[in-house]
């Protein structure tokens, strides 16, 4: 799953509940197999439902059996007896069906218990998480079709333990079942589901029901279908069919969406030397999906920032939506074909799934690509300081719904990245081989992926994964550099671990720069303090330790500024290259560091561009804006990436210069929406009435960045009539979106004497305020009211206004 985990920085924190221990749950009956046969009901948003479930008892036999069912009707259950049904004696409490099987079944004995059900999932109020924002299971996505521009859809999200929501089972991640799913739906739609389509059959009721088959046993969590009006894009692979669901207006775009698929399955199952496992390969595009996306097995599905239009697509990054396909296939193998035994291993599953990122990265668009993607990993999990206080395999945590965080995603990557840089490439895939083909359609953990790569490798891994699996927190250090020796023609560097706990054992590659060329070391730093003397015939220009930037840990590098430009101009990485830019930017003063970020505005990969454009200040810094300013005119209208160009709008903007209100204009022209969105911010600045002008024609064709900015321009006007337009854009924005708008959209309800519209809005920044809570948000948005009621045209307007305050201060 690529979770949908908020920004701490910008979120705020949520509170930290008490943890307790939590065990592999005990298996007392196994899945075998699971038959459904499922009709939906729009109006009620239920699903009736029939199962024919058939088990066996794991290791002692019983007479009983505990089926997950959350909030359901139970109609019947019965035990299979050819074809016959004997009716059983049952218990629910709405969570869980305990059932009585009137006679004691052998271990190992296949028995198949029959479920009548009524799936009510609108009804139950489960709660949701960071990571997945609903536990509902099933979705009905407008099922009256009250939303004209949105479509009717059925989805369903099982992870965590969800899928219990819409058909009875153990819902446990150390489960295993094959499946046959049969979806009777309208004609009209297409669905989707685990496995082959092996049967259609057209009803005289005007539906359709779609069989669909899982030959393979996978996860219970993992079930999936999906229904509504997509259109299919179909291709081949190795023989297997690849397909990609997306919505009508969207379809033309399934090729440049999803089009590398069939190279990343050819990719991945080459690196593992295991062949993707499963029957086929989907994937669909959801609306309203509670995460980012889902690894379903043999159908991942993604939420609607995976579909877009052929201009959107000009601005798309790596680090969206291609960064998100990657990690779903990946699963496949590290997830699907082998999962966690239990919740607080989840590191064999999303860990990879992470590092697989890097990997696609790597292979597709080369070593700069798979480093920055790299470093925005380490950066979230670096961004937090709640991380440090988790250990990687977790038995002691609050809720399952806890584990989904940077600690195992990015964290449990970077781990991954140093084992392949220790171990090489050859040994690590090989050690990852013989994880999956030992836990093969089974369940894996820490312990097993280590006995793996030891068997591969020869070596004892024991005190590496007790150091990065099982101890919470990372190597701090500091590195200090001692004058060089002239007469023993040594250079010596000291560096310093400050982290609590005992001083971690870390190889260290370090390259040591002389007369123009490198020479690589290996040290080990195992002490809390350790000084290392390294040969060099002249005085280094650079040492650079950990050279290959692979080490998890945070550091304070005292290098001089001379070093950091030479490390820019000589160290070949991008994070070396990044380094060396954030020095010169703290030393602007300096001539060396200026020459350096103008030599970074040219830099051959579009993000260290960009990292320059987004930290310096030509206002405040003159010698700067001299040296750059015309670098950064030039980047304004003819840099290639337009993420780079909207930033050198950006940076012209904030200058007030009318001057370049021509270079302003013409940018509006451009088809990135990105880049126009920073031209009419920028035109704004500079001319405002001509700005609004402008603006009308873009009502037509916006999104993203554009949109942004029409708001903003409103806003800044002060026209009260543009609220409806606005309020629409809130409601269409994704989350971060949204956040971002509320401060315009408050500007605009602070001038309209519209009661209707005022409240329209004010209701819009209630809802985010309370959906948001656990993350801060309520915080700013409280604030935003609080000035909003000063400025409220009458008594009507306070009262609406407190009575949302109180709303969003008494949620939970």
């Amino acid at each position: 799953m690529v979770a949908c985990l908020l920004p701490a920085a910008a979120w705020g924190q949520a509170p930290t509940p008490a943890v307790t221990t939590h065990e592999t749950p005990t298996r007392l009956n196994d899945l075998v197999h699971t038959r459904l046969a499922l009709r939906f009901d729009y109006a009620k948003r239920y699903a009736y439902g029939q199962e024919w479930v058939t088990l066996k008892p794991h290791a002692y036999a019983t007479d009983s059996l505990q089926l997950d069912a959350k909030g359901m009707d139970i109609k019947a259950v019965a035990l299979v007896q050819g074809d016959a049904r004997r009716p059983l004696q049952y218990r629910y409490n709405g969570q869980v069906l305990r059932i009585g099987l009137g006679r004691t079944v052998k271990p190992g004995e296949q028995y198949t218990v029959y479920l009548d059900y009524v799936a009510k999932p609108d009804e139950l109020h489960a709660k949701g998480s960071a990571a997945i924002r609903a536990a509902k299971g099933l979705y009905f996505i407008n099922p009256d079709s009250t939303v004209a521009s949105k479509p009717r859809q059925i989805w369903t999200q099982g992870e965590t333990e969800a899928s219990s929501v819409w058909f009875p089972t153990i819902d446990r991640p150390n489960q295993k079942t094959t499946a046959d799913i049969s979806l009777t739906v309208p004609a009209r739609y297409v669905t989707l589901s685990n496995g082959r389509l092996t049967g259609q059959q057209t009803n005289a009721d005007g539906t359709r029901t779609d069989r669909w088959q899982q030959e393979q046993p996978h996860a219970p969590y993992l079930f999936m279908l999906a229904v509504g009006d997509f259109r299919i894009k179909r291709e081949q692979w190795r023989g297997k069919e690849i397909s990609y669901y997306l919505e009508p207006q969207y379809a033309a775009q399934a090729q440049a969406i999803f089009g590398h698929t069939p190279e990343m399955l050819e990719f991945f199952s080459n690196r593992l030397g295991v062949e993707f496992p499963w029957s086929k390969y989907a994937q669909v595009v959801v609306r309203d999906y509670v995460s980012g996306a889902m690894e379903n097995t043999s159908a991942s599905l993604f939420g609607e920032q995976a579909q877009a239009s052929a201009r959107e697509l000009l601005d798309w990054e790596y680090s969206g939506v291609e960064r998100e396909i990657a990690h779903e296939l990946f699963h496949q193998w590290f997830g699907d074909y082998v999962t966690c035994e239990s919740w607080g291993q989840l590191t064999v599953n999303e860990s990879f799934a992470n590092y697989s990122e890097i990997l696609w990265a790597e292979h597709k668009l080369g070593t700069d690509a798979a480093s920055h993607q790299a470093y925005r990993s380490l950066y979230a999990y670096l961004a937090n300081p709640a991380n440090f206080a988790k250990p990687l395999v977790r038995r002691e945590y609050a809720d399952k719904e806890d584990l989904f965080d940077a600690v195992t995603y990015q964290k449990g990557g970077r781990i991954l990245h140093m084992l392949r840089h220790e171990l090489g490439d050859a040994v690590f895939f090989r050690g990852l081989n013989l994880y999956l083909t030992r836990q093969a359609f089974g369940t894996g953990e820490a312990e097993q992926l280590r006995l793996a790569l030891e068997d591969a490798s020869g070596r004892d891994l024991t005190g590496f994964f007790q150091q990065w699996y099982y101890r919470p927190g990372h190597p701090v250090v500091t590195i200090e550099y001692g004058p060089w020796d002239a007469s023993a023609r040594t250079q010596s560097v000291t560096v310093r671990q400050t982290q609590p706990g005992p001083a971690y054992t870390l190889p260290l590659d370090v390259d040591v720069y002389t007369g123009g060329r490198a020479q690589r070391h290996r040290v080990v730093l195992s002490a809390a303090s350790q000084t290392f003397s390294f040969p060099a015939a002249t005085r280094p220009d650079l040492v650079n330790l950990d050279a290959d930037n692979v080490l998890l840990w945070q550091k304070t590098d005292h290098k001089p500024l001379s070093a950091f430009v030479y490390q820019y101009a000589h160290a070949p990485g991008y994070l070396d290259r990044l380094e060396a830019i954030k020095a010169c930017l703290a030393h602007a003063d300096d001539a060396s560091a200026r020459q350096t970020l103008l030599a970074a505005l040219g830099d051959k990969y579009y993000a260290l561009r960009w990292t320059v454009l987004e930290n310096v200040n030509l206002v405040k810094q003159p010698a700067l804006r001299k040296a750059l300013l015309p670098t950064v005119q030039r980047l304004a209208t003819a840099d290639p990436d337009p993420h780079v160009q909207a930033e050198a709008l950006k940076v012209l903007s904030t200058l007030n210069d009318k001057r370049y209100a021509r270079t302003f204009t013409a940018a509006l022209g451009s088809r990135s929406y990105a880049v126009q969105g920073a031209a009419l911010r920028a035109l704004a600045g500079v001319d405002l009435p001509r700005t609004v002008q402008r603006a009308a024609a873009f009502e037509a064709d916006h999104r993203a960045a554009l949109t942004e900015a029409l708001v903003s321009v409103y806003a800044q006007a002060g026209d009260p009539a543009r609220l409806p337009f606005v309020i629409k854009q809130v409601d269409a924005a994704a989350p971060l979106a949204r956040l971002r708008m509320m401060p315009d959209l408050s500007q605009l309800l602070g001038r309209t004497t519209d009661a209707g519209t005022f409240a329209q809005g004010v209701d819009r920044m209630k809802a985010m305020a309370i959906e948001y809570k656990p993350y801060g948000v309520d915080k700013p948005i409280l604030e935003l009211l609080q000035k909003l009621q000063t400025q409220a045209k009458g008594a009507a307007q306070q009262q609406t206004v407190a009575q949302a305050m109180r709303d969003i201060e008494q949620a939970k």
